[in-house]
């Protein structure tokens, strides 16, 4: 019932703040060009608002799973078979009582259980929110990593102290805090998942200690959300910065050319995008050069669409995504 209360009105209504959040950003920033990095390398331009519908898209699934999950629990005799009830009160219909009993509390009725309620759905509970923490994890890294390229900004507020020593410095450490607090609940959760489904024939007093600890696991998911909501209100879009990394990156144009050279069974597009580009300085200049040489492959509608591409406008349908995940 603890677990049950919890979760109605302290952990979804978090999990709910930070996703709406996340997709205002979504559609705030849905046109916001971005250069997206795979294995740390330049790669084909999203937007700022698309990444941010990524993780409110995944945010909810998981969300939804921990609210799915039934919490249920019993009330059925030492070892659930109502043997002292039924030798008290032989003409009673004691399963159907206890199962009336149960749910007038607000939970589901476990009807087979041991000793105790066998903790498989805490299990399920642990596992659902270890999950939503793990995704908001690497969306704290990510935004730590965009505030390391100076792609987001932090605003700053009268009084604050940076840093103990360099005063100029405004640190990601909402984002930081959100990732450590995270790794301490996600530690305990996981045990719990393993754990407390786990007892010895009839019941067993291991789980008793460790279902104590319920309650710091989710108290240090609850202070995550919260830094995590504080960085969210904190953060801007630096477009300067963002414009600077795609114009540094007209690599990426690569790959438009050779889908085109490929729809067109040109023999050799790849090889010839590769000796192109691939560990090239590559610049404007060099890329719109190279996009001539394709004049007698490509058709002229294809030439001139390819001709009007540029790092920032090679962004896919990726606002139309960002805005309907908003919705």
């Amino acid at each position: 019932m603890m677990l049950s209360k919890a979760r109605r009105d302290v952990m979804l209504p978090k999990m709910d703040e930070i996703i709406k959040s996340l997709r205002t950003l979504a559609v705030e920033h849905a046109d916001k060009p971005m250069l997206s990095l795979t294995h740390g390398q330049t790669a084909t331009p999203t937007t700022f608002g698309k990444e941010m519908a990524n993780v409110a898209h995944r945010l909810q699934k998981h969300r939804d799973a921990v609210a799915a999950v039934e919490i249920v629990g019993k009330f059925n005799g030492a070892t659930g078979n109502f043997n002292a009830h039924k030798t008290a009160y032989p003409n009673i219909n004691w399963p159907s009582v206890s199962s009336n009993f149960v749910s007038g509390l607000g939970i589901s009725y476990q009807p087979y259980s041991t000793q105790i309620e066998c903790h498989d759905f805490i299990a399920e509970l642990c596992d659902a929110t270890s999950r939503f923490n793990t995704t908001l994890l690497d969306f704290d890294r990510d935004m730590w990593q965009y505030c390391s390229r100076n792609v987001l900004k932090l605003k700053t507020f009268k009084g604050e102290v940076g840093s103990s020593t360099m005063p100029h410095k405004v640190n990601p450490i909402d984002f930081e805090n959100s990732e450590g607090n995270i790794g301490i609940s996600n530690a305990l959760l996981r045990h719990f998942s393993e754990k407390l489904p786990v007892s010895r024939m009839q019941r067993d007093l291991s789980d008793s200690t460790v279902l104590r600890g319920l309650g710091t696991a989710f108290g240090h998911s609850l202070i995550a959300y919260e830094a995590a909501l504080r960085a969210l209100g904190r953060i801007t879009v630096n477009d300067k910065a963002m414009n600077a990394e795609l114009d540094g990156a007209w690599e990426v144009l690569a790959e438009p050319a050779q889908t085109l050279l490929r729809k067109y069974q040109v023999a050799g597009a790849y090889e010839l995008l590769k000796e192109a580009t691939r560990g090239e300085v590559t610049n404007e200049e060099s890329m719109r050069k190279f996009f001539e040489t394709l004049s007698t492959k490509l058709p002229p509608a294809d030439m001139k669409a390819l001709r009007e591409l540029t790092p920032q406008s090679y962004i896919g349908v990726a606002p139309e995504l960002a805005r309907a995940e908003g919705k």
